[in-house]
């Protein structure tokens, strides 16, 4: 019998662990690929090599009996009878915390796996022995979910926030991180050090100790009755670490100064200097997922490794101070998760990467630095605090966004996360014991349940999905530097095909105004204004999901004034095929030279659109909305010159056109509707004047 409870065990927990994968990778690499520093198949990529190194390389050879200390049935061992309700209660907690975040990772919830079993964990310790619930641990769990996203809130916008200042309001935002950057590498790569040490390698060390190879102490904080001194021989940070993390910080700075040195950028300004912040991001990110396989996976097999040792164990009883995990459960959690993260990574990804904010790689960076660091302060012994990396990161990335306004923030899709936090336990908990009472203590239950499960999961997975996979969110081919394909992106891409179509126009006008045919260039403009149309729907729909630091209503404004200078461009040139201009030299001289005018307003509200990009890009910084508000006001002189210009050929045609009235009336319509693209692009330029003012 205890083989198939073994077999229906290790299947429960394969799926717990294709369920952490497929949630929990959003933290390592969710920004990574909203930022555009990762397209979506190498963020799986490289998330799959870490998240698996991490798991079976440096995963915990030696788990707690009882998962983050919840459940004490105190100094005794443990008999059979309790030993027996554990090993059915640890799979009944593992298949519903596995069920629930199936759930929330089918509506690209990202929740606490941890959180998820512990709950699991509650649920069957209430049912099995009330008393055994350590309350002061649940309360420290649920205290958790403020404090980790606030702290990652606030370290994330305190970190952005000396971006902004140091770097993107600097004149020269390339140079500046050319410099910068080694500067802001090493406290970069010092946090990550010590994290690497405190949090990703903790087994590692503690398996070496245990062989009697190194002597831990040295290296991970003090458990208990710590100081503050890192020459005490309790410290709570132990000096060997922070020469550690200082040697990582200083290598990594050089080799950061070395890499810009001989870096060819391609992209200038805000685009150059997301470059380098693509690096930092993709370094961070790849140790975020390191870090997570190396801990995150007890979530799967600390209880397998507890079902393990009842089962095998002669007497049929749980050891009392620690149970060894086999390489094997390491390897199934390490697989396991690299599966989840390739198949339904993507959902999760989106969320973080697009649906909460807007992230750029700089943003990204921030985050996940605000995310690490908070890690680390909390799993320090003198706070001993069990956080949630969701939590944290979550937090860190409205952090991020606040730094560009309030409005930058979907909270709605915030409040409903937090509301899948609060959920998480009592779901779990509540599954677990519906479980438990279902396998009855009978292996053939447990199969039997299982099977049920597992047609209740697929109709779950499968219920309105879509019969292909979605594109990934960042294009293979999407220009580093361009907001990863962001809706500024479209707007700016529809912007230049206005102005293509407005540069057909002038083509035409000179034909016509040269006495020649402008057929051709009439087809042109018809052409290139069907091009911004369509660019104009497909701006309209990508909206959707999208967070922008102003409304939608603002945005849908601006994308139709934008497209009307287009439409009456198209105007002017079909108004030429109607019949020759007016046969007279000065006025058709006085045409194309408000033609002219015109072009170069259009021209001019075109750089006003890409410095739109910029503003983006800096985090609406003062010094971007004042070099946008001075080309609006060039926008609207230049407009202003186009009218003189048109009152001036008009004025000509009226006095000198009695020899030719009809051609004298065909030319002021032309010289109206030139008019109309002139104040078009005026009042295109002006609907950004909310964003700055």
């Amino acid at each position: 019998m205890w083989e198939l409870v073994l077999i229906a065990a290790m299947v429960i927990a394969a799926y717990m662990a294709w369920n952490i994968g497929a949630n929990d990778v959003a933290n390592a690499m969710g920004t990574s690929v909203g930022s555009g520093a990762l397209t979506l198949k190498r963020a799986i990529l490289v998330a799959a090599i870490f998240e698996f190194l991490g798991a079976v390389l440096f995963g915990s050879h030696v788990t707690d009996t009882i998962r983050k200390g919840v459940l004490d049935f105190g100094d005794g061992d443990f008999g059979y009878d309790l030993s027996q309700k554990l090993m059915y209660g640890f799979m009944a907690a593992l298949l519903a915390a596995a069920i629930w975040l199936t759930v929330a990772t089918k509506m690209g919830l990202p929740v606490s796996t941890t959180h998820s079993i512990v709950g699991g964990v509650i649920g069957v310790g209430l049912f099995i022995q009330p008393s055994s619930v350590n309350w002061g641990k649940v309360a420290e769990i649920v205290l958790s979910w403020v404090i980790s996203p606030l702290l990652g809130a606030i370290l994330a916008f305190l970190s952005f926030y000396a971006i902004k200042k140091l770097i993107m309001e600097h004149e020269y935002p390339l140079q500046r991180t050319r410099l910068l950057a080694p500067v802001l590498a090493f406290p970069t790569f010092f946090v990550l050090g010590l994290a690497l040490q405190f949090k990703a390698l903790k087994g590692f060390f503690n398996n070496l100790d245990s062989r009697g190879i190194i002597d831990s102490a040295n290296w991970l904080p003090a458990k208990e009755n710590g100081s503050f001194n890192p020459m005490a021989d309790s410290a709570w940070i132990p000096l060997n670490s922070i020469f550690v993390a200082i040697a990582i910080g200083i290598v990594a700075s050089v080799v950061m100064a070395a890499a810009i040195r001989r870096y060819q950028f391609k992209e200038e300004g805000y685009a150059g200097m997301e470059r380098v912040f693509i690096w930092l991001q993709i370094i961070t990110a790849c140790y975020v997922a390191f870090a997570h396989g190396a801990n995150d996976v007890a979530n799967a097999i600390g209880p397998m490794a507890a079902i393990w040792d009842i089962s095998t164990s002669p007497d049929g009883t749980l050891s009392k101070d620690g149970v060894e995990v086999p390489l094997g459960l390491l390897l199934l959690g390490g697989i396991g998760i690299t599966i989840g993260v390739a198949t339904w990574g993507y959902k999760v990804m989106d969320t973080i990467g697009t649906k909460i904010t807007h992230i750029t790689p700089s943003r990204g960076f921030a985050a996940e630095f605000g995310a690490a660091t908070t890690v680390l302060i909390f799993s320090m012994p003198f706070l001993a605090v069990p956080i949630s990396t969701t939590h944290t990161l979550v937090g860190a990335v409205v952090g991020v966004g606040l730094a560009g306004g309030a409005s930058a923030v979907d909270f709605r899709v915030f409040a409903k996360i937090a509301g899948s936090w609060v959920v998480s336990l009592p779901f779990a908990g509540i599954g677990a014991v519906i479980l438990y009472i279902l396998f009855a203590g009978s292996g053939v239950n447990v199969i039997i349940v299982l099977i049920l499960s597992a047609v209740g999961v697929i109709y779950v997975m499968r219920r309105d999905e879509p019969e292909a996979k979605p594109e990934p969110i960042v294009q293979e081919d999407t220009p580093v530097g361009d907001e990863g394909g962001s809706i500024l992106d479209l707007f700016h891409e529809h912007a230049a095909a206005v102005e293509e179509t407005v540069n057909h126009m002038l083509a035409a006008v000179s034909k016509a105004v040269k006495g020649e045919d402008p057929s051709k260039e009439i087809k042109a403009t018809q052409d290139a204004e069907l091009k911004a149309d369509q660019l104009k729907t497909k701006t309209r729909e990508s909206m959707t999901g999208v967070r922008m630091a102003f409304s939608k209503e603002t945005f849908l404004h601006m994308i139709s004034r934008q497209d009307r200078i287009a439409d009456y461009a198209q105007n002017v040139a079909e108004q030429l095929s109607f019949r020759p201009l007016y046969d007279n030299e000065k006025a058709r001289e006085l045409v194309q030279i408000h033609a002219e005018k015109v072009v170069s307003t259009v021209q001019l509200y075109e750089d006003a659109v890409e410095e739109l990009k910029d503003l983006a890009y800096s985090a609406y910084s003062k010094k971007e909305q004042q070099e946008l508000l001075r080309l609006i006001k060039a926008v609207n002189e230049l407009e202003h010159e186009a009218d003189e210009a048109e009152r001036e050929a008009a004025a000509y045609v009226f006095s000198e056109g009695d020899d030719d009235p009809l051609g004298a009336m065909h030319m002021y319509r032309v010289l109206q509707r030139l008019d109309d693209v002139a104040n078009a692009a005026e009042k295109a330029a002006n609907a950004f004047l909310p964003i700055v003012t």
